[in-house]
């Protein structure tokens, strides 16, 4: 279904964008598209131009986008933001949840929660917080 307005995330990233951007399409699948400073921008410094400019990962269920923080700029990671993955489906989002989490932390377990429903939070390896919740 394509939307005439759509939110989605938009990740910054110190230097892993590439990285954590391909293993979200490893987990979740889809098409993934990565533009570098480099390739888009002449004069880059050499250090900077393998960074990602700007990253975009499709599929059927989900747009993700990032990128490296800008050249000269830093960024600070926050606890103020999660991705949220949520649908009717336990057994796949059970999948993604376990998939999310290889080398990263779990702070609530994927399970059934008192009000009936499961939910399960986590920060993946690359520091991304993400909740995970089966919706009626």
């Amino acid at each position: 279904m394509t939307k005439e307005l759509q939110l989605l995330p938009y990740l910054t990233f110190d230097g892993a964008c590439r990285q954590a951007m391909e293993f979200y399409k490893e987990t979740f699948g889809g098409e993934l598209i990565i533009n570098t400073f480099g390739a888009l921008y002449e004069g880059m410094p050499e250090a900077d131009q393998q960074k990602v400019m700007h990253a975009a990962l499709d599929n059927d269920f989900m747009s993700l986008f990032a990128s490296d923080t800008v050249p000269g700029s830093t960024t600070t990671f926050g606890d103020n933001m999660r991705v949220t993955l949520t649908g009717t489906d336990s057994a796949k989002l059970a999948t993604f949840f376990e998939k999310l989490a290889a080398g990263g932390s779990v702070m609530m377990p994927f399970e059934k929660q008192v009000w009936g429903q499961e939910l399960g939070m986590l920060t993946d390896k690359f520091g991304t917080h993400w909740m995970v919740s089966v919706r009626a």
